[in-house]
């Protein structure tokens, strides 16, 4: 279930690919600056001017970057837990203050799949629909070789 909503980019985001991209620009301006000359008191303006702050721009770049997919992913998450916990229909629950829970599975038919753990109640949705499944082995169950699945929690006794 997911909201509709317009997959637009942040604006530290492109903040962020601005900075990446002017720090980029200006380093290789000061490169090709360096490149040029001879001496180095004449390479000092270029890398003063140009190479540094294009350093600090990448720099820059690369923490918005990284902020800012973080505010996104915390965004993400908030919604994810606001839909987790959004109010429900009133139920038995709210009347006595406890969560009620509902069985799963009620069937009393009780199934296996062949070379399976578990065994399941016929409405179990772990095997519901499963052409395989076959009524449990009483001896199987017996011996301890199948355990009662953890989904439906089907009783011990037959019918």
């Amino acid at each position: 279930m997911r909201t509709s909503r317009l997959r637009t980019v942040h604006p530290v985001l492109w903040a962020g690919w601005a900075a990446l991209a002017a720090g980029a620009v200006l380093c290789v301006v000061g490169w090709y600056g360096v490149s040029g000359e001879r001496y180095a008191e004449r390479q000092l303006p270029y890398l003063a001017s140009c190479t540094i702050p294009g350093a600090a721009l990448i720099v820059a770049g690369a923490v918005l970057l990284a902020r800012g997919r973080e505010s996104i992913a915390a965004g993400r998450v908030e919604e994810l837990y606001g839909l987790l916990v959004e109010d429900g229909p009133a139920g038995p629950e709210e009347e006595t203050g406890r969560a009620v829970l509902s069985p799963l599975a009620v069937s009393g038919d009780l199934l296996m799949v062949p070379g399976g753990t578990l065994w399941h109640r016929a409405d179990c949705p772990l095997v519901a629909g499963k052409a395989e499944a076959v009524p449990v082995d009483s001896k199987l169950m017996a011996s301890g070789e199948l355990d009662p699945c953890p989904i439906c929690e089907p009783a011990e006794e037959t019918d």
